[in-house]
């Protein structure tokens, strides 16, 4: 599947599970008291949408075995270079890097880095906040300087706003897991399937796979379009209720 996909489909996953992620214990920090005292999982309206954008973000991240992917193109020569190698380390394009030890991973690598060094955390949300940004084409058409510079802008904004609401980011782990993990079902529904399993190199495809090509018709003239309306419609029932 293309980059703007694989980054609706995060935030889809996001908004739909996110009511029911709120009351693991992992989420403490995000927990609020009620008048009784009593513990509730809720994450605040802020929480909820920084998580759809990091995970957004995150469901980019597969790719970076893929030098010509959205995400090897992001941030220049930087994550060209870091593509390069992890495409070289995984295996090529859907290797080590489209399984479930991946996401695994990175949610329990994001989640220690979010409790063990805030500076690292806030800048793994900034990057992944941007990448999701790219990935849904929020830019100057023609104007890759132009574009970065509103990525850049838009990122910032949003980081600053997010931290002067107080959001917590004990739920880092879980989003950018799921955002992985996403990224593997949705190209397991494509005709290439992935190594679900890896090491071992069978690759998984979903039974209804079947017409599913990436960057073809289907993807982007009636799949975007059913994410984007999603994506609007689960933003409104978490905000609204």
């Amino acid at each position: 599947m293309m980059g703007h996909t694989h980054a609706m489909t995060g935030a889809v996953a996001w908004l739909g599970l996110a009511p029911a992620l709120a009351v693991l214990p992992l989420l403490n920090e995000s927990s609020r008291f009620i008048e009784t005292g009593i513990m509730v999982g809720a994450l605040s309206p802020a929480e909820i949408i920084a998580g759809a954008l990091v995970c957004a973000g995150a469901a980019m991240l597969p790719d970076l075995d893929h030098p010509s992917a959205t995400i090897a193109q992001t941030f220049g020569p930087v994550t060209w270079l870091l593509s390069k190698a992890v495409s070289w380390l995984s295996g090529g394009h859907r290797g080590a890097t489209h399984s479930l030890v991946f996401a695994v991973a990175m949610g329990f690598g994001a989640h220690w880095l979010a409790g063990a060094y805030p500076i690292g955390r806030d800048i793994m949300v900034v990057l992944l906040i941007g990448l999701a940004l790219r990935a849904i084409g929020i830019g100057i058409p023609g104007n890759k300087l132009g574009s970065a510079m509103v990525n850049i802008g838009l990122t910032a904004g949003l980081y600053v706003v997010f931290m002067s609401m107080g959001v917590g980011y004990a739920w880092l782990g879980l989003a950018v897991a799921i955002g992985c993990l996403i990224h593997v079902v949705g190209d397991c529904m494509t005709e290439r399937g992935c190594p679900v399993l890896w090491p071992m190199a069978y690759k998984f495809m979903l039974p209804w796979k079947i017409g599913i090509k990436t960057g073809k018709k289907f993807e982007q003239k009636i799949l975007a379009p059913i994410l984007s309306v999603a994506i609007l419609g689960l933003l409104y029932w978490r905000l609204a209720y």
